[in-house]
């Protein structure tokens, strides 16, 4: 199971951050539930008024972060899914999410939360996806993860250990 291991992390008081959720469209069962568990982990951490942007796929989702990125938040959970299919399509959207993720954190120093499920099928895709019966809720681990990561991070320009 991937999700042994995981932290066992109580909800932190967020509710001076900004924060927002960029979700994809495809798969929508998946994404429902992706996106009611970042929205439950927003409840918990008691994030005032977060954002939900959504998009057509997993491919947009790094130029949609970077604008709101731009436009001073603090954090940005980015969901979506990929599943693998026959053809080459699935390892160029995957490493474009990535590569295009990674980046608008470093070039604007904002906490991304990386909810971007890559599975071989639907299935995998469902167990991960916080629903009834889901083993995981990957959209509350990716926005937790990314709540914690911007109290850090603000912590840190503030001159504070982190």
């Amino acid at each position: 199971m991937s999700g042994a291991g995981a932290p066992d992390q109580q909800p932190l008081d967020c509710h001076d951050l900004r924060a927002a959720i960029v979700a994809a469209s495809w798969h929508e069962q998946v994404m429902d539930g992706l996106v009611a568990g970042a929205q439950e982990a927003m409840r918990r951490y008691r994030v005032e008024a977060p954002t939900l942007v959504r998009v057509p796929g997993t491919f947009e989702l790094p130029v949609v972060a970077q604008a709101l990125a731009a436009q001073g938040y603090d954090a940005v959970v980015a969901l979506g899914v990929v599943i693998r299919g026959g053809t080459p399509h699935f390892e160029y959207v995957c490493s474009a999410a990535t590569q295009g993720l990674t980046r608008v954190a470093l070039d604007h120093q904002v906490a991304v939360g990386f909810g971007v499920l890559t599975c071989d099928t639907e299935e995998q895709a469902l167990d991960r996806a916080g629903l009834e019966g889901s083993h995981e809720d990957k959209g509350y681990e990716a926005t937790a993860a990314a709540l914690a990561t911007a109290v850090a991070i603000k912590k840190i320009k503030r001159g504070y250990d982190a």
